[in-house]
């Protein structure tokens, strides 16, 4: 393991100034026109009022649920508590502080609502692509919610915070999910490696489609597991405002056979359960790239101090290819 330095040098400093301060705004990219809003836009905009939205409980806590909230990083909003075999902070090192903010357009939080009640979960980005209707976030998050299910609706809310929605709510399409067939068929540990996804959205109850709406990041793909400076992205279970901090990723090799792969490991603190799916932001020309998604080792990681993320090569690559080019998703053997 790689400890993280104790002194950024000027360089360095000097990119994190910029990363904090270059916020992408939705007029970097050309808008289309609105469209119809999708069949569930405006129902689902009438019913996420503020007060629902700030009282919304973190993670589905649905009977026999099967969704994100039931295992894994957002089970909880405390620190994780799965027993590692060697995870967490090292002896010495120093852990970057997160801060509460009010958030980026690229960057949102996930509703959801079905017969069992409702509530938030999971964290994701929106991701360029040519639908401009694409979110990037946690295989884990999403996989609870695909195919088609008419009884459960799923919202993704960019730049959520205090109860309000500055661009509105953005449902994913049924069938819209699309997380890796390996992640499906190994499993959120054995499959660890695997864990990313995207949720393809409707237009919002004024018929914008979400690109359009906030910009988006640039999904970045095989560019190693070493990235500095890094501004990571996630909302807290129940917390009103996301977390930023700016740290570094660097390559950690997993020492636990029930997780096994390599992944980006990141030193952040504060980033508890909900978290999961955030995004990591570089410095690209013409705005972010994100180059992981909180999850991947142990979901993410099992103490606030240290989320780790799946590797995005040629497996996120390909999915991102399905994603947007409207392939039967992948899902849950039959």
């Amino acid at each position: 393991m790689v400890r993280r330095t104790r002194n950024i040098r000027h360089g360095a400093a000097l990119a994190a100034a910029v990363l904090l301060s270059a916020g992408l705004t939705p007029a970097a990219f050309a808008a289309g026109a609105p469209s119809a809003p999708g069949p569930d836009a405006a129902a689902l905009g009438a019913f996420w009022t503020a007060a629902r939205m700030t009282a919304a409980q973190p993670g589905d806590t649905g009977p026999g649920d099967t969704g994100p909230g039931a295992t894994g990083q957002d089970e909880s909003t405390g620190p994780r508590t799965t027993e590692p075999t060697v995870d967490g902070p090292r002896p010495g090192e120093v852990i970057p502080p997160s801060k509460s903010f009010d958030g980026i357009p690229q960057a949102g939080t996930f509703f959801w609502t079905d017969d069992s009640g409702t509530g938030r979960t999971c964290s994701g980005s929106v991701v360029r692509g040519p639908g401009r209707n694409l979110v990037l976030s946690a295989g884990h998050c999403l996989k609870g919610y695909s195919g088609n299910s008419p009884k459960r609706h799923l919202a993704f809310v960019p730049q959520y915070h205090d109860g309000l929605t500055p661009f509105g709510v953005f449902p994913v399409q049924d069938n819209g999910v699309y997380v890796s067939q390996e992640y499906y068929d190994k499993g959120e540990h054995a499959g660890a490696a695997y864990d990313f996804g995207f949720a393809v959205t409707e237009a919002n109850q004024d018929g914008q489609r979400l690109e359009d709406a906030v910009g988006g990041v640039q999904l970045v793909t095989g560019s190693g597991y070493a990235h500095a400076p890094v501004r990571m992205i996630g909302y807290p279970g129940g917390a009103q405002k996301p977390l930023e901090c700016l740290s570094k990723t660097t390559k950690w090799l997993s020492d636990d056979p029930a997780d096994p792969g390599t992944f980006e490991r990141i030193a952040c603190a504060g980033f508890v359960g909900g978290t999961s799916g955030g995004p990591m932001l570089v410095a690209r020309p013409g705005g972010w790239g994100v180059i992981g998604v909180i999850g991947g080792y142990h979901t993410g990681g099992n103490t606030p101090q240290v989320s780790y993320s799946a590797y995005f090569g040629s497996a996120a690559q390909a999915l991102y290819k399905a994603a947007t080019t409207g392939a039967p998703p992948a899902g849950p053997a039959s």
